[in-house]
């Protein structure tokens, strides 16, 4: 099979699943609009502040993703079950840490300045998601652990059957059925937790029964912690999840600046801000499938097959952005208007998805080039360079340019989306710019370091 082909087919495996994980989501914000608007709000706010946690964990552990993809390419085998058992302890202090900032979540709620009301509603939520928190990291270990291996079909079947389970039990367990009451807008924490459990166990037991698995002996005793290994890993993982964390909130936060313009620019940008997040479905897809090529290739010492699957994510990830920011330009007012069926919000937001389509441009290169640079173990400056431009040019550069203006240049306050849109874009183009040189010089570095 090409190279090209097996990066496309993995990444179109892997999408399959996140787009089935973005449905529980979605299947979630239905049943509790439907069920009160109180829930609805309940749901966005403990969602918000689950997130912002999750990413930063599950971007940790994903990072390991090219280590063990290199041990494969490698043929250490062997090594690679115990590399999987010594990342058990970094799942298990990102648990400990997720799990005390979501079951104590009173500071978050009084930063954000969240009504008295609400809170005993969103402690509930959040102290579910807490126990959910354990299979969910586990079930991401298993998922990336697979994704190393080019196994991501697995991942995806039981993402895809899981969101069948997901949304009758989150209806039944809001709603009640057969004689049971109910539980309110906790019943979707209550089914987040359930269906993690069964991805986990369905895991587990993919792991002890499937034969592609043996080679890795995965089911030896545990070693005690080894200390060096451990902190490889801390050093790879920490600046990982702490740059998924900046691009993440870099890009939610808007909201929250947005929400002081009003009910309509708040909609219009939401349903902009939607959109953006299902194309990004597709570079991390690519940028899964092709950093598992161009780990397999380094441990296998071939640094220019390496740098042709990096190159090829990178050309993949440029066409189905063009692809899909070009059909979003032609269709934006048929879309927005599919969204709302409020003239106003559907005329603003149909201005917003043509600053999305050049948003996502960026957005898919940059992608895929950070989970590239991961492959280099280059992670420290991506986090550098995300907080500088992400939060500074684009979220500060927003507010400032939207609220106070630069009057020391002349430049009044222009209070508007298009505002946090194109501060945004311009960011988030240059990091592309910069993700983009700093792994064509890693991978430049490699073949030139490549023994002769």
């Amino acid at each position: 099979m090409s190279e090209l082909r097996t990066i496309a087919r993995h990444a179109g495996t892997v999408l399959i699943g996140q787009l089935a994980v973005m449905a529980f989501g979605i299947a979630d914000t239905v049943i509790a609009g439907r069920y009160s608007p109180q829930a609805l709000a309940v749901l966005s706010l403990a969602s918000s502040i689950y997130i912002s946690i999750y990413v930063a964990l599950n971007g940790m552990l994903q990072s390991l993703l090219p280590v063990w993809a290199e041990l494969r390419g490698a043929d250490r085998h062997a090594e690679i079950g115990r590399s999987v058992r010594q990342a058990l302890y970094i799942c298990a202090g990102a648990a400990m840490i997720g799990c005390c900032a979501l079951w104590f979540p009173d500071p978050w709620l009084s930063w954000t300045e969240v009504p008295p009301v609400l809170w005993p509603e969103v402690r509930a939520y959040l102290r579910v998601l807490t126990l959910a928190l354990i299979p969910s990291l586990l079930f991401r270990m298993y998922s990336t652990f697979n994704q190393s291996l080019g196994y991501p079909r697995l991942v995806t079947w039981l993402q895809a059957g899981s969101l069948l389970v997901k949304v009758p039990l989150s209806y039944a367990l809001t709603f009640g059925v057969a004689g049971f009451e109910g539980l309110g807008v906790v019943g979707c924490a209550w089914a987040t937790l359930g269906v993690n459990l069964f991805m986990m166990a369905t895991g587990l037991y993919l792991l002890r029964t499937q034969d592609i698995y043996t080679p890795f002996q995965l089911w030896r005793r545990m070693e005690r912690p080894q200390w060096p290994v451990l902190r490889r890993f801390l050093q790879l993982g920490v600046p990982a999840g702490l740059s998924i964390m900046v691009e993440v909130t870099s890009f939610t936060l808007m909201a929250l600046f947005i929400a002081r313009l009003g009910a309509v620019a708040s909609a219009s940008h939401q349903i902009a801000a939607s959109l953006a997040a299902v194309l990004y479905m597709m570079p991390l897809a690519l940028g899964i499938a092709s950093s598992a090529r161009t780990g397999y290739w380094l441990g296998a010492g071939q640094p220019q097959r390496a740098r042709r699957a990096a190159g090829l994510g990178v050309a993949l990830a440029v066409g189905a952005a063009i692809t899909g920011a070009s059909l979003l330009v032609l269709g934006r007012h048929a879309i927005a208007s599919a969204f709302t069926t409020d003239a106003a919000v559907a005329e603003a937001a149909a201005v917003w998805l043509a600053w999305v389509a050049l948003y996502h441009l960026a957005d898919a290169v940059q992608a895929v080039c950070a989970f590239l640079l991961r492959c280099y173990r280059i992670t420290v400056a991506p986090l550098l360079i995300y907080t500088a431009l992400l939060w500074g040019l684009g979220l500060y550069g927003g507010y400032r340019l939207a609220y106070t203006g630069l009057p020391a240049l002349g430049w009044p306050a222009q209070p508007g989306v298009g505002t946090f849109w194109i501060t945004s874009t311009v960011a988030l183009a240059w990091v592309s710019v910069l993700f983009g040189w700093l792994a064509w010089r890693a991978s430049a570095a490699s073949l030139r370091h490549q023994p002769r």
